[in-house]
């Protein structure tokens, strides 16, 4: 778990800017500068730099990713051992302990993804060259703001869709990782594969998986990173007294000493990347998803932008997945590796 729980948090870290590359790709689909890998990567660090740029989102980040990585190995190693000791066929042991493994921290790192992926898309605060929709100081506002305009279940908002990325992500990427290290094992006649070949069985799992896992990822980012209005809030401006109305400030609409309007039903909207206008909104733009189904969102993609659409930000998904597999898993098998024989060291020098 401590070995896991470092290789992923450090996989994660270093891989955070393509990361966000991809979540602009696939959150703001129209816009022309961030068509190409290159381009995005360049634009972004151009006009908002690294930290409040690139690495936007990268405290939610880190937050989710180290204990989760902690359950993630902790629960993949047990469960993955427990069902080839009672004789489920090893494919089967690795796709079922990486599919569990991820149902287990998932209920860590969901809403640390919905901060991160937010904040990723936003950028900098009060950012002049990309209109998100919200505008957050910093994550603790962030969380405070999605909670009070949004109730609290928004940190959970599209983990259906969370896990039915990362489930068959987890379970595809161990399996390849463990076929792969069994044949480059069988080329060397040897446990020691060594280190380039090490980081490309690693690499390769983790890109492969990362690719035929890309129209879910694409589903979940614009799942989460639609802004939704608490019913609440619509139905008490409805229903206050005229009499009883008072000015309020706030980040919700300030009401007038007046006759309420009717209420409108509760909205869901997509993140607009048009600039602000008093005029009508364009018809172009962003898909807009007003559903939190994983399968409703993949046809309304293919229906509106086609495989195309569905494979948004593939590029950075797969350099980000690959990189950040070789490192975590690379980095886990050594610090594991590290760890047994100090513990061996210790247990020899103890009498007991």
């Amino acid at each position: 778990m401590v070995a896991g729980g470092i290789g992923g948090s450090t996989g994660d870290i270093l891989m955070h800017s393509l990361d966000t590359v991809k979540t602009r790709q696939q959150g703001a689909p129209t816009a022309i500068k961030y068509s190409t890998m290159s381009d995005a990567y360049a634009t972004i660090f151009r006009e908002e730099g690294f930290r409040r740029g690139l690495y936007s989102g990268v405290t939610p980040a880190f937050m989710g990713s180290l204990p989760g990585t902690v359950i993630f190995f902790g629960v993949y190693e047990f469960s993955k051992r427990n069902l080839i000791d009672a004789g489920c066929p090893e494919n089967l042991a690795y796709l079922s302990g990486g599919f569990l493994a991820d149902l287990f921290a998932s209920v860590v790192y969901v809403p640390s993804e919905v901060l991160k992926t937010r904040l990723q898309l936003q950028g900098r605060y009060n950012n002049p060259y990309f209109k998100s929709g919200y505008n957050y100081r910093g994550t603790i506002d962030a969380t405070r703001t999605i909670i009070r305009r949004e109730g609290p279940a928004a940190l959970f908002y599209g983990y259906k869709a969370t896990i039915m990325r990362d489930l068959p992500f987890s379970a595809l990427q161990f399996a390849f990782y463990e076929q792969f290290q069994k044949a480059a094992k069988s080329y060397r006649g040897s446990r020691d594969i060594g280190l380039p070949l090490e980081l490309a069985t690693a690499g390769f799992a983790g890109g492969l998986a990362g690719v035929i896992t890309c129209p879910l990822d694409v589903v979940k980012t614009r799942i989460q990173t639609q802004v939704r209005t608490l019913p609440s809030s619509a139905s008490k401006a409805a229903t206050t007294p005229a009499s009883n109305v008072r000015k309020e400030s706030g980040p919700f609409a300030t009401l007038q000493p007046s006759p309420p309007p009717p209420a409108p039903p509760p909205q869901r909207r997509s993140i607009s990347t048009s600039s602000p206008s008093t005029t009508s909104p364009p018809k172009t733009g962003p898909l807009k998803f007003n559903t939190s189904s994983v399968f409703e969102g993949l046809k309304l993609l293919y229906r509106a932008e086609g495989i195309q659409g569905w494979f948004r930000g593939v590029g950075p998904r797969a350099v980000w997945t690959s990189v950040q597999s070789g490192t975590m898993l690379v980095l886990y098998q050594y610090l594991l590796k590290q760890l047994e024989r100090w513990s061996e060291a210790q247990s020899e020098g103890n009498p007991l």
